[in-house]
């Protein structure tokens, strides 16, 4: 029989004697790998053994961002809440699989743990899930927030750089910030005791594994991260899009997965021609951000796509970073716990509804839930 984890709220600051060491998270890897995710699913009301069709499979492509949540946000429909939830307990789990037990997790299935090479530290996950419930094969790419010391000066590193993702076509015109652009794309040579490849090789690797795997049938790639985790599930996506590794089948049936990113109190990632670059290739996403959150107002917090709207003749938009996406606001704060605005633990209670009927809170129809 199995045992299940109560994923409770949590705050992703750890002091050091906390953080996981490489030979933990080598060991947990091993584990989970030969079981499927974790985690107590209650909050949702789920059913995980259930194989009934569910309500949200008739609007999943709604919930996957195809007319960017129009109707979905304002006022947040029931679906889309429960999702978001979905994906947020997904990405919380990189802060808990240290208590981790082979369970079923809404039907997904680990394929792949991915590392950070220059620490051998774990930074997230690749699961697939059946698509007995949701009638499609959902491919999650799961990443946690900032861990460690070094984590955090990248996150300080906001020079903006060129992507340069797809080499045949570089747009060096389409940057980011250069912090995160190096955790994705370091290879940690003559650091990593394991030898992995980047965060970007193992990624790109495993996706273009399970994408011809599941070619025949009707595939979703959907990316979330909690803070840098969030800056690193959107800088996949539009990797991803620009090398056209979402498009499948022959030249007369092509088709495109559609690519979203669940991005939880994210920061900036990029300048506005990474915005547009993003929005011309399909990337679809949805960012959950708590208004007193001073992290989602950075980088940029001056100089940013608002000050681009204001003065649009005179401003460089690439000298400018911008967020990307449809924005789900939040407002809540504990007086005794300054932290709670940027936890994600905070977030998913927030939006449960059982809190929201506790608490008497509601959706004030702006997209902003008070």
């Amino acid at each position: 029989m199995c045992s299940t984890v109560i994923v409770t709220s949590y705050v992703g600051y750890r002091k050091p004697s906390d953080y996981l060491s490489a030979a933990t998270s080598r060991k947990m890897a091993k584990a989970v790998m030969q079981s499927n995710i974790g985690v107590d699913d209650t909050r949702m009301e789920r059913n995980n053994t259930s194989t009934a069709r569910s309500p949200a499979v008739e609007v999943w492509g709604e919930i996957q961002g195809c007319n960017n949540w129009c109707k979905f946000v304002k006022p947040l429909h029931p679906f889309l809440r429960r999702e978001i939830i979905r994906y947020a307990e997904i990405v919380n789990i990189n802060y808990k699989s240290v208590h981790f037990h082979p369970c079923n997790f809404a039907n997904y299935q680990v394929t792949k743990h991915i590392y950070i090479p220059t620490c051998s530290r774990l930074v997230g996950f690749v699961a697939v899930s059946s698509n007995a419930e949701v009638e499609r094969r959902d491919i999650v790419v799961s990443f946690r927030g900032v861990y460690n010391f070094s984590e955090w000066i990248a996150n300080l590193m906001v020079s903006l750089t060129p992507a340069r993702m797809n080499p045949d076509d570089p747009r060096p015109e389409v940057k980011v910030g250069s912090g995160v652009l190096g955790l994705y794309t370091s290879d940690g040579v003559g650091n990593s005791k394991l030898g992995f490849g980047s965060c970007r090789e193992q990624l790109l690797c495993e996706i273009r594994r399970l994408v011809n795997l599941y070619k025949d049938e009707d595939v979703s790639i959907t990316l979330a991260g909690h803070s840098m985790g969030s800056s690193l599930a959107l800088l996949f996506g539009y990797d991803l899009a620009e090398l056209g590794l979402n498009n499948v089948g022959e030249e007369t049936e092509k088709k495109i997965i559609p690519i979203t990113v669940y991005s939880f109190a994210g920061p900036r990632v990029g300048n506005m021609e990474f915005k547009k670059r993003c929005e011309e290739l399909g990337v679809k996403v949805l960012r959950v951000v708590n208004v007193r959150d001073l992290i989602t107002k950075l980088p940029g917090m001056f100089f940013n796509e608002n000050l681009i709207r204001v003065f649009p003749w005179k401003l460089k938009t690439c000298f400018f970073y911008a967020h990307v996406g449809v924005e789900l606001s939040l407002d809540f704060f504990k007086i005794n716990d300054l932290f709670c605005v940027h936890d994600l633990g905070h977030i998913i209670d927030f939006l449960s509804p059982s809190f929201k009927q506790d608490q008497g809170c509601a959706d004030d129809g702006d997209g902003i839930i008070t």
